[in-house]
Parts: structure tokens; sequence; C-alpha cells
């Protein structure tokens, strides 16, 4: 059966590497987005720390995904939507002068399962306020419809009013990445929010064309990182011969793929044009590799172990805590508040969920 689906998954590839037609495209008026190596290498670790299922680590800022280039950084809430298996945190990085939010990608049982599902999406939803833009209804809910929008909301107001008017930024990792980006356009479109910048690694399709040029427009400040073969940023299928009707990517990506043979490898950062689907960047190839999907600039992209969403935490959390009906929660301190200073239980005293 495995064999099977991942025999589906090669066949899909190839039929949308060869795929050829008139091809809509997206226009960029506005200036680009800059990349910035090492501010990327520092979201992506941000990116990859949201995976942690040990909220008192996660929260108090010791796990061990958090003592890298993130050091110092200061959680202000920690939103965790058990109906939906969402997750995400709301911070101040005073290094970056910015509010940093950091989505979790897909925590399902299997990700090959999910990746499968991709293929069949199609553009269900008309995303408010834009004509003719079309969205993905599970992506748009993801973010807008749970606990997640009003929490992370609340989190970045209060920042601002502690520390003043931070720039913020928006990152995450596959489908984290996808929430990030609606989040991001939802800071601009209806929170004016004045500097949002959007990172994302390895994320999906999330709309249509007209879509993606109202996005350019509103948040130029976005950057897509995809890597080798991943075959996330291939989904949902782009279809050139229905250039009206298919999932189009907005700009800027930048792809990174390695050169030359044997050891004598090094990593190449291509900064991609204006379209949204350069034809020279990762659509250049088939995307056809998981484990390009989990490792970007060399950081982990997953969870420790894959499995739906389990999550431990110290009983001391408790004061820190808020539950509505459906057993969602946010872990909330006020911003500079003292770290907490509790023993971390990842295997042993912590509550389950």
């Amino acid at each position: 059966m495995e064999r099977t689906s991942w025999l589906i998954l090669v066949i899909f590839s190839c039929l949308l590497a060869f795929s050829s037609g008139r091809e809509l495209k997206v226009r960029q008026e506005d200036k680009l987005a800059a990349y910035n190596h090492t501010l990327a290498t520092i979201l992506v670790e941000y990116a990859s720390a949201v995976y942690m299922s040990d909220l008192t680590e996660l929260f108090t800022w010791t796990c061990p995904r958090c003592d890298g280039l993130t050091k110092g950084f200061e959680v202000i809430d920690l939103v965790v939507d058990i109906q939906h298996c969402l997750q995400a945190f709301v911070g101040v990085a005073k290094d970056l002068n910015a509010v940093v939010i950091a989505f979790r990608g897909t925590q399902e049982h299997s990700i090959q399962n999910w990746i499968e599902d991709l293929f069949w999406k199609q553009l269900d939803l008309n995303y408010p306020g834009m004509p003719d833009a079309m969205v993905h209804n599970g992506f748009y809910y993801a973010y807008h419809n749970t606990t997640m929008r009003p929490a992370i909301l609340n989190a970045v107001k209060r920042a601002n009013e502690f520390y003043g008017d931070l720039d913020v930024i928006v990152t995450g990792h596959s489908m984290g990445g996808a929430m990030a980006s609606f989040c991001g356009l939802d800071l601009k479109v209806n929170h004016e929010t004045k500097n949002v910048q959007v990172i994302t690694f390895g994320q999906p399709r999330i709309g249509n064309a007209a879509f993606a040029s109202y996005y350019s427009k509103l948040v130029p400040n976005t950057i897509r990182v995809t890597n080798e073969h991943d075959v996330v940023p291939h989904l949902p299928p782009y279809y050139s011969y229905f250039p009206q009707k298919t999932y189009h990517h907005f700009p800027r990506e930048v792809w990174l793929y390695n050169i030359g043979l044997g050891s004598q490898m090094y990593e190449v950062e291509k900064v991609c044009d204006g379209s949204g689907e350069d034809p020279t960047c990762s659509r250049s190839v088939t995307g056809n590799s998981i484990s390009d999907h989990l490792v970007y600039y060399g950081v982990e992209l997953m969870c420790e172990a894959w499995r739906s969403c389990k999550i431990v935490h110290d009983p001391g959390l408790v004061e820190y805590s808020k539950t509505d009906l459906q057993g969602n929660f946010i872990l909330s301190r006020d911003p500079a508040a003292p770290i907490l200073k509790m023993k971390t239980q990842s295997n042993g005293g912590g509550n389950h969920i």
C-alpha cells in the first residue's frame, strides 16, 4: 500500500513537471522583498522550535531548539488548539527589535497522508474584499476560525503596548507557512500593522493568481524559502492549462539547491523573479522529496516523533493557562515578566494531553 502511494506521488509529480501551456503571470509592480540570509537562518530556528511538544520548555524558552540564534527570546503567548491540532507562539526578539510569530506545521499522524491529500485540494473560498481571489478553505480556516487568530492578535497588541510600535515578523514551515501568510495579510489589511515581514519555509500554495497578486501588493516584504525537491511547495498542483482557476504561489521565492559532485558540494540560494511561479526555481525540478521538506539550512523542521497532537507540560503552568470549553488553551504572561523558574519534565511527571 505504501509503495502504491509513493508511485502515485511520483506520477503526479512528473505530470506537473512536464505540463505546459499559457501561464497567467502575477504582476509585481512594487519593489520585491530583499532576501536576507542571516535573518532567514534565524527565523528557521523559530519555525523549528514551535514543533516542540514540551510546552514548559517552549514557554520558558529552555528547549534544546531555543539555544541557538534565538537566545533571549521572550515568549508572551503560547497558543495550543487541541481541537484542530494547531500550535503557535508570539514573543519579542529584542535583537531583531520585533515581535515574532511562529506557526507549527502539520502534526498529522502521517505526513505522507497529508501530502497525498493536498493533491486533491480545490480552491473553495472567496477571500473577503478581494474580487476573484480564491483560497484554500482548510488553510484559511486554520488561522481565521480557530483559537489562533484572536490569541495571536491580542498578544501582538500587548507587546506593542509595552515595548512600543515594533516590527512584526511572521514565520512557519509547511502548513505553518500557510497560516503565517494569512496572519501577515490579516495584520496588514485588518489591523493596519505598519511593518510586517513574512518568511516561510516549504510552504504550499494557498490561493489563485488573483489572490497572489493582491497578496504581493499588500504584503510585499514576503519571502518563501523552498528547498531542493521538497514536495510541498509543488502542492496543491499548479495547472498551466487552467491559469485562472489553478493555485498560484505569490512572490518572492528563494530556492535552495546543491551543486557539485561528491565532497565538493555547496548550497546555492537562488533569488527568484516576481511571478511567484519562476520556472527556473523550484518548478524547474520534480517535487518528490519529503526529506527535503523536513530540513532547511541544516535545521530540522519536525516534531521529535511523528504522533498526533501529543504535548506535555508542568503542572506549574496552570496559573498561566486559559482554557476554553473545547480544551484549547493559551499560556500567557505579561511582557517582560521574570523568566519562569520551574522544573521541566519532558518524560515523567508532566501532564500529557
